[in-house]
């Protein structure tokens, strides 16, 4: 038999839903850590499933950088208010507060980018193939393949994660969505950048963000 400590502390760790915990529990015969290797396990499973569902709760985060050179605002929607709370769900919404802020995406996913937009950047690439004397008839592929960098560096989702660029942002999402056992959605962000629009020198803002993240850690 479970009792009910155990199976509230394994929902403070987890952010799992009650009866995910008290089941996980039964089935690792009260053993935590394995309780919690059964509840990521199970969530991977399931977290196409959860993508579905509403979140309606969640919170609003805002990140400065670099002394005020450049501010992110982000909202990230979870499904109840327990899992808003949880630290775990706290740590990722500031990582991708973050991420906005270093990799300057332009939308959240591609569903969001304008047709128009696309239909004229296929244009510019047709024209850039042409011009490199490249054959009509692997232009289409190409401009297809550059197509699909264009979203990889505008769209938040597709982007490679900062702190680790061998999961794309979607990955990052999915894998929380399988931690804590509710559906997460990034809704909106809007990120200002000082002097932005002005003639300003370039600057390298992911070496800058994960600097601090390095010296934050240490």
């Amino acid at each position: 038999m479970v009792d009910a400590s155990t199976v509230k502390e394994l929902r403070e760790r987890t952010g799992a839903g009650m009866m995910d915990c008290k089941k996980a529990l039964v089935e690792s015969n009260g053993d935590m850590e394995k309780a919690i290797e059964f509840l990521r396990e199970k969530g991977l499973a399931a977290a196409a499933k959860k993508a579905g569902r509403i979140a309606s709760e969640g919170i609003v985060d805002a990140y400065i950088h670099g002394g005020g050179r450049i501010g992110v605002l982000i909202e990230i929607n979870a499904e109840t208010d327990f899992v808003a709370k949880n630290e775990g769900f706290r740590a990722f919404v500031r990582d991708m507060a973050m991420q906005v802020a270093a990799a300057n995406p332009l939308f959240v996913s591609r569903d969001q980018v304008d047709q128009n937009v696309i239909e004229k950047e296929k244009e510019i690439f047709r024209a850039q193939a042409l011009n490199e004397g490249k054959p009509e008839k692997i232009i289409e592929k190409m401009v297809e393949g550059r197509i699909e960098k264009y979203y990889k560096e505008i769209c938040l989702l597709e982007q490679p994660f900062i702190k680790d660029t061998d999961m794309t942002i979607q990955e990052v999402v999915t894998s929380m969505i399988a931690k804590i056992g509710e559906n997460i959605s990034i809704r909106r962000f809007v990120r200002y950048e000082m002097g932005e629009g002005l003639q300003k020198k370039e600057d390298n803002f992911v070496e800058e963000v994960m600097s601090q993240v390095k010296s934050t850690c240490n």
